[in-house]
């Protein structure tokens, strides 16, 4: 597990399409990462992109290779899910739990090298008009059990989704 946050950080370290996104707090049994990012589009519009991973979501941190094989049903108990073709498999990255269209997203799963782990991970996308657009805020909150701290993992977790809504602001018109 330490080979693979180790590799988490050094993908992490080398994206280019960050977002605004910080680590708030951090211990050995959890971690809350945040981050903005402003688009040039109304709320809607976001929404209906956000709901569409396979759009912006990087290949590099999936299972598959393939950003095309991501499907996301924006409704409670749906899945953000990934088709695996070259088993016929597939892997459920998080579960829907409030869907308000053009307003909030909330997902539970724990994503990544934190899938194998006793945790828990609650992503909370808020989409807000503002001047010119839509500033998209995110927060994912992980806690639970591991077999490693925490804290030594949440930078790289934080740089991976960062760079997912840093990709996601960059196909709606990044404002900043």
């Amino acid at each position: 597990m330490r080979r693979a946050a180790i590799l988490l950080a050094a993908v992490a370290a080398a994206s280019p399409a960050m977002a605004l996104a910080e680590v708030t707090e951090a211990d050995a049994t959890g971690f809350t990462a945040h981050g903005t990012v402003r688009v040039a589009v109304a709320p809607g519009q976001a929404w209906a992109v956000l709901v569409q991973p396979s759009r912006y979501w990087n290949a590099e941190h999936s299972w598959s290779g393939v950003s095309a094989n991501f499907t996301l049903d924006p409704v409670a108990g749906g899945c953000f899910c990934e088709a695996l073709p070259a088993t016929a498999g597939s892997v459920e990255h998080m579960r829907v739990v409030y869907a308000a269209p053009g307003e909030t997203l909330r997902l539970r799963g724990a994503l990544g090298p934190l899938q194998s782990e006793a945790l828990t991970g609650t992503l909370t996308v808020t989409l807000k008009a503002v001047d010119g657009g839509t500033e998209i805020a995110w927060d994912y909150v992980v806690g639970g059990h591991a077999r490693f701290g925490l804290e030594q993992l949440a930078p790289a977790v934080d740089g991976v989704i960062g760079e997912q809504f840093g990709r996601l602001g960059d196909a709606l018109g990044r404002l900043n």
